[in-house]
């Protein structure tokens, strides 16, 4: 007797048991994080807005997310609630770090060694003339095409020998075969 359809077969049904295990275990803390709510917590919904729980009822909860303006939420609405620091962070964008407090220490010992002078130095050769990289702005363009039309006509015959002379740009389709 062949034991290999058995086997998958069990193990389809183990796989199938411990998703449905781990789904409601998430269901559960879901469920646990929102019972938990308490007026004053910052709050993320699933839509992903922030605001500061004002009021909370069996079903629903009330959401203060600004001045005078009052949301009423289911309360499986609500995705995450936040540290005071977290909603903090992002919504007013206030940084509290405890590590401020500390010394500060650079990454590399680059930033210790360097002088002043050094680097006003390095500023200095970052100002150096802009590379040409063979575009022109549309105030060079205007010029020239100013130019032309005032040229006479033995120099603008000079001008056409000059671009004829230059080899052209293709997008790479040509007659040769």
């Amino acid at each position: 007797m062949n034991s290999l359809p058995l086997l998958v077969f069990i193990v389809l049904i183990a796989a199938m048991v411990l998703m449905t295990r781990s789904t409601k275990k998430r269901q559960q803390q879901a469920t646990q994080m929102r019972n938990e709510i308490q007026p004053g917590n910052g709050v993320r919904t699933i839509g992903g807005m922030y605001a500061t729980v004002k009021e909370v009822n069996e079903d629903t909860v009330l959401l203060d997310a600004g001045p005078g303006v009052e949301l009423l939420f289911a309360k499986n609405s609500i995705g995450a609630i936040l540290t005071d620091d977290e909603y903090n962070r992002i919504v007013h964008g206030i940084e509290h770090d405890l590590k401020s407090d500390a010394d500060v220490v650079p990454d590399d010992a680059s930033s210790l060694t360097e002088t002043d002078d050094e680097s006003a130095d390095a500023a200095a050769a970052s100002d150096d003339k802009a590379v040409d990289l063979g575009k022109k702005d549309t105030a060079e363009e205007e010029t020239e095409e100013a130019e032309k039309k005032t040229e006479g006509p033995a120099e603008s015959a000079t001008a056409e020998a000059k671009a004829d002379e230059e080899p052209k740009k293709t997008d790479g389709d040509s007659d040769t075969k």
